[in-house]
């Protein structure tokens, strides 16, 4: 593996041996990582959005079982 740093990125080269759905975890916490660190978001408000999504799932879910 070799890790290169230019100004504007930088570059992982990791030899073709490596498994590909690995790759894919890796490149999806990087991608997390760059898009959270430009994030206002406090933890209240992400709470608070877990509820929101959390209440809405439970409606739908009981509406489909005729609760």
């Amino acid at each position: 593996m070799k890790i290169e740093r230019t100004k504007k990125e930088v570059i992982i080269r990791i030899p073709a041996s490596v498994n590909v759905d690995d790759m894919q975890d890796l490149t999806d916490l990087l991608r997390y990582k760059e898009i959270s660190s430009k994030s206002q978001a406090t933890q209240e408000d992400v709470d608070h959005l877990v509820s929101d999504i959390k209440r809405g799932r439970w409606e739908k879910t009981k509406n489909k079982l005729g609760l």
